[in-house]
């Protein structure tokens, strides 16, 4: 026999339920929308045409699946669109200041000797903690509702979240192409559950951006082009994290001490006065790395390094990334004893791109003196 159809009614009362539902499962918002994503799909074909993705070749290699939910996972109708506040709640060696949620991450961008680290990746890795609650969430509606087509997303496949989330009514694409909610500013993490339910669609969220452009000349490496353009081969979230060979040396002093991501053009948007500190209490900060030494962070070992970062989305690059990357923060540091010697017990390093970037390092400590 085969299971009855949801109604109507049995949709509606879904729909009622589904924001309560979805904060059970530890989201701060929810919405949903339908599967035509309209002028979004011609911006990035736009984009990828221009090489703007640089080495990111996933990007296009699903073709149109990306711009068609329901071409990605067939039955899809509609995508629910759920929000996870991130920014790392308060610890030994972060604490309110003037008022400002990005305060501490400014003092810790101002100490060179300190690597700067995105405020995302300083608690677990936020896959696996977003694809449980989604799961979690996915078993209520089928709890709910009866068996259902369906499909949970954490950029594990290719979805354009930022344009279903918008169209989902959770926000705006700013003008750095960050997702900007109006009561939690844009620290947050995004998941999407393809269903074959026909549920009542959101009414998407309009843009509030208006004049403001500061999130523009606040890139270090003027990776923002033009507002809502982005040359990711610019980006130092890209240089730092999906870069896979050495750093451009032009590029590298425009890194600063930021050794895994970047958060400026986040960090001066007005509408971060509104973030909010995360409630899950895996984001919080792990092993002091919202302001380690660099000095100490390049004294790890391998082992170490997978030890330290276990759980953590900073694993994905891999030591001798994270080796390059802290190298290049070197030698943008000050010349102190401390970080001259950390760079000259890696100058002989097994690895020709960690070599290569320390020797870079210390050219820039010896042109200084």
């Amino acid at each position: 026999m085969n299971p009855r159809a949801p109604t109507a009614d049995d949709l509606g009362k879904l729909k009622q339920d589904l924001v309560a539902l979805a904060r059970g499962r530890g989201f701060d918002a929810l919405g949903v929308s339908d599967v035509q994503l309209g002028a979004d799909v011609g911006h990035f074909t736009r984009w990828l045409g221009a090489g703007l993705h640089g080495e990111m070749d996933y990007m296009w290699k699903h073709g149109s699946r990306r711009t068609h939910p329901d071409e990605l996972v067939p039955g899809t109708v509609r995508v629910l669109s759920a929000r996870m506040d991130y920014w790392p709640s308060e610890g030994p060696s972060e604490g309110p200041s003037e008022g400002s949620p990005g305060a501490h991450a400014w003092q810790a961008l101002a100490d060179g000797s300190r690597g700067y680290i995105s405020r995302y990746a300083l608690g677990r890795d936020y896959h696996k903690i977003l694809r449980n609650a989604l799961q979690g969430l996915a078993d209520d509606v089928v709890q709910r509702i009866g068996p259902t087509g369906y499909r949970v997303f954490v950029d594990s496949g290719p979805v354009l979240e930022r344009a279903l989330a918008r169209n989902a009514g959770l926000g705006w694409i700013g003008k750095h192409t960050n997702l900007i909610a109006r009561d939690a500013g844009s620290y947050f993490f995004l998941g999407e559950i393809l269903t074959d339910l026909p549920l009542a669609v959101d009414e998407p969220a309009s843009a509030h951006c208006g004049s403001c452009s500061a999130c523009i000349p606040a890139c270090p490496t003027g990776a923002i082009t033009a507002p809502y353009r982005l040359d990711a081969r610019r980006c130092i979230s890209y240089l730092t994290i999906e870069l896979h060979g050495a750093i451009p040396v032009e590029l590298r002093r425009l890194l600063g001490n930021r050794i895994y991501g970047c958060d400026d053009c986040q960090l001066v948007c007005p509408w971060n006065k509104f973030a909010r500190t995360a409630a899950h209490p895996d984001f919080k900060v792990r092993h002091g790395l919202d302001a380690a030494r660099l000095a100490e962070l390049f004294a790890w070992t391998q082992e170490q390094f997978l030890a330290r970062t276990e759980g953590s989305a900073i694993r994905r690059i891999g030591y001798e990334r994270w080796l390059r990357n802290i190298a290049v923060a070197l030698g943008n540091a000050p010349a102190t004893a401390e970080n001259q010697a950390a760079l000259e017990a890696r100058r002989d390093d097994p690895s020709a791109l960690v070599r290569e970037h320390v020797a870079w390092a210390l050219a820039e400590h010896a042109a200084r003196h």
